[in-house]
């Protein structure tokens, strides 16, 4: 709509021409009226005289009679209407180019700040009023444009778009084509805003936003190019941005520390990123940005990578973070971090075990805690694991980073040598004491936590079949003496092994548990029958657990062990229970897995003594003996004479026996006193404790061959025929989940299954092998 005025002006006093009148008639008052609109706007036009300008445009446009002076513009042997569009078109093309002369004028003497109020102050009038005219003009636009333009006609445009044509090429160019003065004005204002300095911003945008107007696409004038912007604007722009914040970060700097620069480049690109969104046009964001994290970033990106490792050295997490955020905006700009990182980690895991470690010389320490260590390497990880969450937002390349050094000083540090089985051993023996009853953790109620830590270690153990034994050997310790601390923490800590490593890793575990309730169940069923028919033992208490060969690793005791009369019936009467209902199995006596407990009735007061089997075996010699020397004891309970001499030492410190010396008798000692009524004196020998993990790993070693074998045929099986190197490398692929496979091993395995008639070579061949069906 027209602006509204109550009254008209005396400029828009000539009377409307009558239809049909002739082209400079008609021009004359439509000029008037044009000139008004174009430059005395904001005095106002009166609706009547609006549409009068309109109803004039009208009928000229739809007027067929043919006048001998219209300005065809080459357009002779056209029809009456179309030349009176033509006509009409090329008068108020002149009144334009005549109109933006004067504009030019204005401009001539005016630079910087000056130039850029009056470009835009004149822009904001000119495209106003180019939009009323626009309307004024509508059917010229709409059949006249329209069907020129249908016909192919270059050079024709709807009015407004006319009115740009015309401003590019009669203003703009003539002001902004002059040592780039429009453009070189707006750069050095938002120089000034750089510096600090208050600037229009509005201004700057109402420039900005017609550099983006003016891009007309001649073929489409519905379409916009860009290529005014980003001739006479974006490009001076971008390069005068690099030669600013390549003098200004160079400045910094010099006199600068590195945690200033990344302030300072963070907050400059914020800059720039709210500089697009405040005048500039969108396209030029990227352009804009990539620029900077080129100047800014790139250019010092040597310097950051330099100073990285003393932001991890002093903890400086918004450093570290501005770092990350900054670098990570360039290609391969962080991968120089992730490696100082990995470094950084296993550095700090080794140093935190060589404090444990005694000697420092790479030695595995016997006597190092199992606590102290797996507390050492979690803080180690503990931290550094929040530093990637933190400071690096978990991203991938940092966990990698992290695992990879964690997964190094877990498996070799000055701890475990040159033995790659002592890590797992102790986290698995750490595991045991976290599940064990009276642990603090457990009392305390952090149970699942501590276990869920034990799992962060797990998961970078590369012998997972060693901890799987130890973590095997101590659950069978637990569940027999029944210490464990709870049986849903037991539970627990089995389902988080199955998610890691697969029901496989757990199934005997798992059937050390179905083994217990079976027992229980078999134990109940016994006492049944013993009240019945032997109601006269009542009072000897009895527990009995049957385990499966093949899920409990035990190893039978390697003595002829005299059962004592005392429990001999009872023994007697289970192994003949026991065959009855299952017959065919046989039972293998774990007597250096028994415990029991005895009443004493020779000391002034009744104690109940703990005891191991052997024990007891010495102890109830004592019912038909008041002495006994070393040689007899052997022969009476069987046991050797070296774990002999262990488990009466256990006695003779607690005072239950008295020995003088070397070759002297064991004599029971009638005058025992504890302030304690129930002694446990069940305690662990030594030589068994060292026996054990020996067992462990030889049990491992030979675990591993039968699976590298396994996997061998498994893999032939499908393949049918594979070159030596190729199988190799699958069997290390398939098995590196468990343990790390030794070459020598493999081809060990493959020899085996060569001699057994699994696979052979394939004829003519050396190092192709064919599965044998």
């Amino acid at each position: 709509m027209p602006p509204a005025s109550s009254s008209t002006t005396s400029s828009l006093a000539a009377s409307m021409p009558p239809p049909n009148s002739d082209l400079e008639t008609t021009w004359r008052f439509l000029e008037e009226g044009v000139d008004h609109i174009m430059t005395k706007l904001q005095t106002g036009v009166s609706y009547s005289k609006y549409m009068s300008l309109y109803t004039v445009s009208y009928n000229y446009c739809t007027s067929s009679r043919m006048h001998g002076n219209a300005e065809s513009g080459g357009l002779a042997a056209r029809t009456g209407a179309n030349l009176m569009g033509s006509d009409l078109y090329n008068k108020l093309t002149k009144y334009l180019v005549q109109h933006l002369k004067t504009v030019r004028d204005g401009a001539e003497n005016l630079v910087d700040e000056d130039l850029l109020q009056y470009y835009a102050k004149e822009w904001d009038r000119y495209t106003t009023g180019a939009n009323y005219i626009n309307r004024l003009f509508t059917y010229l636009n709409r059949h006249w444009v329209k069907r020129e333009k249908d016909e192919g006609r270059k050079g024709v445009y709807t009015v407004y778009t006319l009115s740009l044509v015309q401003w590019k090429q009669n203003f703009f160019n003539h002001v902004h084509n002059k040592n780039q003065k429009l453009a070189g004005a707006v750069l050095r204002l938002i120089e000034k805003q750089r510096n600090g300095e208050n600037i229009d911003q509005t201004l700057v945008k109402k420039v900005v936003d017609s550099f983006v107007s003016l891009g007309l696409d001649e073929s489409d004038s519905n379409k916009q190019s860009l290529d005014v912007y980003k001739d006479h604007f974006e490009t001076p722009f971008i390069t005068a941005t690099e030669v600013y914040y390549t003098k200004e970060s160079e400045a910094f700097l010099a006199e600068n520390s590195v945690s200033d620069y990344l302030k300072k480049a963070e907050e400059r690109l914020k800059e720039e990123e709210d500089r697009v969104d405040r005048y500039l046009n969108t396209v030029t964001r990227k352009t804009l940005i990539s620029k900077c994290e080129q100047v800014l970033i790139r250019k010092h990106s040597t310097t950051m990578w330099e100073e990285f490792q003393k932001l991890l050295d002093f903890d400086k997490d918004e450093d570290l973070q501005r770092m990350y955020a900054l670098l990570s905006r360039i290609s391969e700009g962080l991968e120089p971090l992730r490696k100082k990182f990995e470094e950084h980690v296993k550095k700090a895991g080794l140093n935190a075990v060589e404090k444990l470690a005694s000697g420092g010389d790479g030695a595995a320490d016997e006597s190092i805690d199992q606590k102290a260590y797996v507390d050492a390497l979690l803080e180690v990880h503990t931290k550094n694991s929040e530093t990637v969450d933190r400071s690096f937002r978990g991203e991938a390349g940092f966990v990698a980073s992290l695992d990879k050094a964690c997964r190094e000083f877990v498996n070799r540090n000055a701890a475990t040598g040159s033995s790659s089985s002592k890590s797992p051993e102790l986290i698995a023996k750490h595991a045991d004491a976290l599940l064990r009853k009276n642990n603090k953790v457990a009392e305390e109620g952090d149970l699942e936590g501590a276990l869920n830590q034990v799992m962060v270690l797990f998961k970078y153990i590369e012998d997972k079949d060693v901890f799987q034994s130890f973590y095997s050997n101590k659950l069978s310790k637990r569940l027999i003496h029944g210490v464990s601390a709870s049986d849903e923490a037991e539970a627990s800590m089995i389902s988080k092994l199955k998610e890691a490593c697969g029901f496989e890793y757990t199934n005997k575990l798992q059937r050390m548990f179905t083994d217990m309730s079976l027992s229980k169940d078999l134990t109940d069923q016994f006492k049944e029958k013993m009240a019945v028919s032997h109601p006269e033992d009542s009072d000897l208490t009895f527990t009995i657990m049957v385990l499966g060969t093949n899920f409990w690793p035990l190893t039978p005791p390697n003595v002829n062990f005299v059962i004592p009369k005392e429990i001999l019936p009872t023994y007697s009467r289970f192994q003949q229970y026991y065959q009855q209902k299952h017959s065919g199995r046989k039972l293998t006596w774990m007597w250096n897995y028994c415990k029991n407990e005895l009443r004493t009735n020779y000391a002034s007061q009744k104690y109940i003594f703990m005891t191991s089997a052997y024990q007891m075996a010495v102890l109830v010699q004592y019912n038909d003996y008041d002495t006994l020397n070393l040689a007899e004891l052997v022969q009476y309970t069987g046991i050797s004479e070296d774990i002999l001499k262990q488990v009466l030492s256990i006695l003779v410190k607690a005072r239950v026996l008295l020995h003088d010396g070397e070759g002297e008798p064991y004599d029971l000692n009638p005058s025992y006193k504890s302030k304690k009524i129930k002694v446990n004196l069940n305690q662990p020998i030594k030589a068994e404790a060292k026996a054990e993990s020996t067992e462990v790993l030889k049990n491992v070693d030979e675990d591993r061959k039968y699976v590298i074998q396994a996997t061998i045929v498994r893999i032939m099986k499908a393949r049918k025929t594979m070159k030596n190197q190729a199988l190799i490398q699958e069997v290390i692929s398939q098995i590196s989940a468990r343990f790390t496979p030794k070459i020598p091993d493999i081809k060990k395995a493959i020899d085996t299954l060569l001699e057994k008639e699994y696979i052979e070579r394939v004829e003519e061949t050396r190092d192709t092998f064919r599965y044998v069906a």
